[in-house]
Order: structure tokens, then sequence, then C-alpha cells
């Protein structure tokens, strides 16, 4: 089972979304048009692939995880969208797969290695073509005066278990280092706010949708841990929501 087999179900419904105004702003920066095609590395459940469709022609999405990719199928079967899915690691990708106008990273970059990984972009990415880095997080500016206390639950649970495992920690990519001595470099940033309200239990269950604290990485102890995170948010939240401000982000780097 893959790390983050148990989370499909979750992960598409509570993580902080995409807003459609992303989507448009991101397409309108890179002059994408139905002639463009797009690729989305680690796509999981295929947020991107699906919120980018409608300004493309020809989408693909990639993922080691059998579950995303059946997530991505049902998502896209949904939403009556026409999408290529192909189960996979994006490093392994066949040289006849093509190169693309857009390839687009959610949260998936920091699980990737990084030199085949850059020769990988070096034959996908078409000669005007791009990269959008993307990602949608809680804004940790202090508008969200639940999150620190939410993460810090969430790793008390999770970090034990983690280093237990034997598995270390992973660190977020610094951009211009992961690019640095290649043919590409971090250009402009599209960044867009949104805010929301979202039921306190789903925010706690949100918790799962970590591969340090998914409901496989957890085990007996999951509950304990949404109760724990669950006495955290209380206060926050109003008939039952919590008030969330989320920043959607796109590093768009180019040749």
């Amino acid at each position: 089972m893959g790390r983050f087999a148990s989370t499909a179900s979750l992960y598409e419904h509570l993580r902080p979304p995409y807003p459609s105004e992303f989507f448009r702003s991101v397409a309108h920066k890179l002059g994408l048009t139905k002639q463009s095609s797009l690729i989305d590395l680690g796509t999981g459940p295929g947020l991107l692939a699906l919120g980018f469709g409608p300004y493309v022609g020809r989408v693909v999405g990639v993922d080691p995880e059998p579950e995303m990719i059946e997530a991505a199928r049902r998502a896209a079967a949904g939403a009556g969208r026409n999408i290529t899915l192909i189960e996979g690691k994006a490093e392994t990708l066949a040289p006849d797969i093509g190169s693309f106008d857009v390839v687009t990273i959610g949260r998936a970059l920091h699980w990737m290695d990084r030199d085949l990984t850059l020769a990988l972009l070096d034959r996908l990415v078409a000669h005007d073509g791009a990269i959008a880095i993307c990602a949608s997080f809680s804004a940790t500016d202090g508008r969200n005066p639940w999150l620190d206390g939410y993460n810090e639950a969430r790793r008390r649970w999770s970090a034990k278990l983690w280093e237990e495992a034997g598995r270390g920690t992973r660190t977020h990519r610094d951009l211009p280092a992961f690019f640095r001595g290649s043919s590409f470099q971090p250009a402009e940033l599209v960044s867009i706010e949104t805010s929301h309200l979202v039921g306190l239990h789903d925010l706690a269950k949100r918790t799962l949708t970590y591969s340090s604290s998914s409901p496989e990485a957890l085990g007996e102890n999951a509950d304990a841990m949404l109760r724990d995170v669950g006495q955290h948010l209380a206060p926050f939240s109003r008939d039952g929501a919590i008030a969330e401000t989320v920043v959607s982000t796109a590093q768009i780097v180019k040749r």
C-alpha cells in the first residue's frame, strides 16, 4: 500500500480547495487555449487536471497510487471531462509521451527525485512551454487563529509513529535551489486568496489526508487524534463551522 492509499477517499473534499478564480488567472497568465496540452504530475484525485481542463484541449494526469487514479477517474466522469490517466511514477514516464505546453505539479514535488525530475521536465516541457508548481493552503499570517494549535495537535500524534516507522521526515522544496543548474528558472508567482467556512468535523478529518497522519499510518490512534484536534477547534467554531482563509499559488517556471 502506498503512502496515500488510505487518503484517496478524503483528499479531494477535505484539502484546502483551489478556487475557480485561481484556474482562470493561471490560464490567462500562461495564455492557455484549446490548442494547449497539459500534463499534471502527481495528480492525486485530479484537482489540477480537472481545474485546468476547461482551458486546454488535452489533459494527462499521472500518479503512482492506484486509489488516487481511481478517484481522479470518478471525478472526471462526474464532471463530464475527458482526461487521460496514467498509473505510475512521473520519473518513469515513457519517452513517447511527447511534450506539453504546461506541466503542473501540485502537492507532489517534495516526493520527487530531483535529478530524474529535472531530466523528465526537460523533455516534457515544449520549447515555449512552462511549469506551474501549485499549492493551496491555509494562510499562516494569523488570519486562521486556529491553525498553529491544529498543526501542533496533528503532529503530536503523527511524529512519533512516523519516526518509529523509520520513515523520517521530508521537507518542502526550495524552488530556486531545485531548479539551479537546470534550463529552468522560477519566473512569476500567481497568488489568489479566498475565504470560506469549513465544518469543524471536516477540518478535523483533513488531518487524515496527510501521509504522516493518514488512517493507515495512525491505525487505532486515528479516532483519538480526531478527538484531540476537534477539542482544539471547538472554541473557534460558530454553529459547527470555522472560517478559513486559503491562499492558492502557482509558481510559474520557464526556460
